[in-house]
């Protein structure tokens, strides 16, 4: 039966830095990205094949899913960082089907690391869109008084966006390896099958979370 760990576990060492099983996995996540794109890109044809098609709708998805989210603003702005964010996060949640390898995103080290992520992208893009004073003052829009509450929200909000993603990986993980070991290996695959469509809805969802977070970082005031 597969042991679901909470705890990070850790591999090896180097001097002072503990290097966990999430980590490792996240650079095979990494690298495999890596080669793909790598591999995609020099297969490119004016007649494209059926997974450069594929792709290609998927890219045009993301943006049109920007531009209905942020219509103010450039898409391409926030596609480079947004898109790289539902790429990883996707691979990251599918990573668990592989015997062997842990879920990144079942790691609350990793969901928090992705939810500063997106923490940070909602100030980055609201400063370079509003500049620092219009950005600031929606903090104390309509008055000083709503500052405390404004400033709560920023974190509770980041906070739930990454349980949320942990818990729905983590509690995917203990079901298939409940059902693993009291009915076998064969009764796990539709849960597996499951786990998929869950994942790539996870990694939907923080994507679309994270643009309504940056909107709302970017709109102007009326």
């Amino acid at each position: 039966m597969k042991t679901i760990v909470i705890s990070p576990e850790p591999l090896m060492s180097v001097g002072p830095v503990i290097i966990t099983r999430t980590v490792v996995t996240t650079w095979l996540v990494m690298a495999f990205i890596t080669l793909a794109c790598w591999f995609v890109k020099r297969r490119l044809a004016l007649k494209p094949p059926v997974l450069q098609e594929g792709l290609e709708a998927a890219l045009e998805a993301m943006e049109k899913m920007v531009k209905e989210v942020l219509p103010d603003i450039d898409p391409w702005l926030v596609m480079p960082v947004v898109g790289t964010l539902w790429i990883l996060i996707g691979v990251s949640n599918l990573a668990g089907v592989i015997p062997g390898l842990k879920t990144p995103t079942a790691d609350i080290n990793t969901t928090f690391a992705f939810a500063a992520l997106s923490y940070s992208m909602t100030h980055y893009f609201g400063i370079k869109t509003r500049g620092l004073k219009g950005y600031v003052r929606h903090y104390v829009s309509p008055s000083w008084v709503l500052l405390p509450f404004h400033l709560i929200a920023e974190t509770t909000r980041t906070m739930a966006l990454a349980v949320r993603l942990f818990g729905n990986m983590l509690s995917g993980e203990m079901t298939a390896a409940i059902i693993l070991g009291v009915a076998g290996l064969l009764v796990p695959i539709p849960f597996t099958l499951l786990h998929i469509v869950i994942g790539l809805i996870q990694a939907y969802i923080f994507g679309v979370l994270t643009l309504v977070f940056i909107a709302g970082g970017t709109q102007n005031e009326t």
